[in-house]
């Protein structure tokens, strides 16, 4: 009996520690003591010259992980024989941000020749564009491996879509293990970037839009044509990583339709409110979330490859 309960426990932290996936916030403390401050000053002035930029690559983070999990599949581009994830329609004309990233690569490799993965890159590109834009700074847990494959028909149907609705985002973030409070803290990412007319259209046509706010985007996204011009997801503080982005919500000024869902007398409302109300409680439900998306199906060991370029798998 003793035995048998002892095996069982030996199970229990054997799974545990693979759940854990064997990431640790110093990885490359001896491998690339150098690696988090040559991240750091790329990201830096890449923001520093297009704030837009550091939106872009907080979302290729989350578009890379919610995609086969975070492993730099997203980063893979398309060849005659590979078809990568950038085409799929979430990602296709939108994501940006692939040169900046392929710049840290270049200069990390210098540094540390083989060491560091694309996949880590994207997880503390994501965290040091937060902080650059006046956000809360967070550990990464690093240690991922970068991706063989990639996944076109994932990003087709893993990745929210701007017209889901609140059941169809819980979804869609509770297939990541990300439970709703989760949901609505990483969606404050929308507290920085852009987004394209064809996206949130439809959404200026809807009820529960301020009149004012939808008139002032009518005028850069008619009925038709200006597909790609451009409006801030946070009207207020477009540029600054804050918890604007929830009181607009509050005010009926969601640029997106899946954006206002999260404030639509339902059941995220009270998380709203409370996120509104107190930026600590946002910044603290942030990073907790973040840290549980970059933990999503890490490549680890001997699982994947470190990319030599983050565009291609090593020859």
């Amino acid at each position: 009996m003793a035995s048998a309960s002892c095996l069982s426990l030996l199970l229990l932290l054997a799974l545990a520690s693979a759940a854990s996936a064997q990431l640790s916030s110093t990885f490359y403390d001896t491998s690339c003591p150098n690696a988090l401050s040559t991240i750091k000053s790329a990201v830096n002035a890449a923001v520093a010259q297009e704030a837009r930029m550091g939106a872009s690559l907080l979302r290729l983070h989350f578009h890379d992980c919610f995609v086969q999990g975070c492993d730099a599949s997203v980063l893979l581009a398309d060849t005659a024989t590979f078809t990568g994830e950038q085409g799929a329609g979430p990602n296709a004309g939108s994501l940006r941000g692939f040169s900046v990233i392929d710049n840290i690569k270049t200069q990390v490799e210098a540094v540390c020749p083989q060491t560091v993965s694309c996949a880590d890159i994207l997880a503390v590109a994501a965290r040091d564009s937060v902080v650059a834009l006046g956000g809360p700074s967070w550990t990464v847990l690093l240690g991922r491996r970068d991706s063989t494959t990639a996944s076109l028909s994932l990003a087709n149907s893993d990745l929210p879509a701007p017209t889901s609705s609140l059941d169809q985002l819980k979804a869609a973030f509770n297939n990541k293990n990300l439970n709703p409070t989760d949901m609505v803290a990483l969606s404050g990412a929308h507290t920085i970037g852009q987004a394209q007319c064809q996206n949130f259209r439809d959404h200026i046509t809807e009820s529960n839009i301020n009149p004012t706010f939808a008139a002032s985007l009518r005028t850069n996204c008619p009925a038709s044509g200006g597909d790609t011009n451009l409006a801030p997801l946070d009207v207020t503080t477009p540029n600054t990583f804050d918890n604007a982005y929830y009181n607009n919500l509050m005010s009926q000024k969601g640029l997106l339709h899946s954006d206002q869902e999260l404030f639509n007398n339902g059941s995220a409302d009270n998380t709203v409110m409370n996120f509104a109300s107190n930026a600590a409680a946002f910044s603290s439900a942030f990073t907790t979330a973040m840290v549980k998306m970059g933990n999503i199906s890490p490549l680890t060991g001997t699982q994947g490859q470190i990319r030599l370029s983050c565009s291609k798998v090593n020859s």
